[in-house]
């Protein structure tokens, strides 16, 4: 199920989008403060956020900049601020669309669909090669035609990988995307768990074809 988070000072427009959303299937978490919808993102990053940029803690221009560090998360802005400025400071900043307040709620859905397709192109929901298949949409792996089990922590540290498919993965970010905000040094724990998926996934563990190591920088997953 898609899980959007709804963050917005206002209680009402967060009931309002709760409802329309989840009648139409959207599983929905909410935050009335740039500090919530940090540490929710950190805890368990959603498909997509509708941000307002009228914070009370901090702006929301800030809080896309943040999540940019190290999301690529779909973002778009629902702001009484309506000013072209506006808009092109926070595409600028890396929200992905931009709705005005009063919004319509057909509007809304139209955009949401329209990001997710866009966002989809460009992040294929599965790898496959002639031994190894990983279905990010159903959270299946397959080696050599059987299933592997991957423990919690296991699957999040790939999803990651495989979602941000050839690019360099930082040790920082893994480690706050899948253990939390507080993680950042504990390297070790990255040493034990990518030793797991590659006995658990490569041919030969000890030469790994896909799951590979940058010294002191972090990891990628090589197609």
């Amino acid at each position: 199920m898609t899980e959007i988070l709804v963050v917005d000072d206002e209680a009402p427009i967060r009931r309002t989008l709760g409802t329309a959303l989840g009648s139409r299937g959207f599983e929905v978490r909410s935050a009335s403060t740039a500090g919530e919808a940090l540490v929710a993102v950190a805890e368990r990053e959603p498909d997509l956020i509708m941000l307002d940029l009228g914070l009370p803690d901090l702006d929301g221009l800030e809080v896309i900049s943040k999540v940019r560090e190290g999301s690529q998360v779909p973002i778009i802005v629902l702001s009484v601020r309506g000013s072209e400025a506006d808009k092109v400071q926070a595409l600028d900043a890396g929200a992905d669309d931009y709705v005005t307040k009063p919004f319509g709620i057909d509007e809304v859905f139209a955009r949401i669909r329209a990001t997710l397709r866009r966002r989809g192109a460009e992040h294929p929901q599965a790898f496959e090669s002639e031994r190894l298949r990983i279905d990010l949409a159903t959270t299946t792996v397959l080696v050599e035609g059987e299933p592997v089990h991957l423990t919690r922590l296991e699957w999040r540290i790939l999803e990651m990988l495989v979602d941000n498919i050839g690019s360099l993965v930082g040790q920082r970010e893994l480690l706050k995307r899948v253990w939390g905000p507080e993680y950042g040094t504990e390297t070790n724990y990255l040493r034990v768990y990518m030793a797991q998926l590659r006995r658990k996934l490569e041919a030969d563990p000890s030469r790994p074809r896909h799951l590979i190591t940058e010294p002191a920088m972090g990891y990628r997953f090589v197609p």
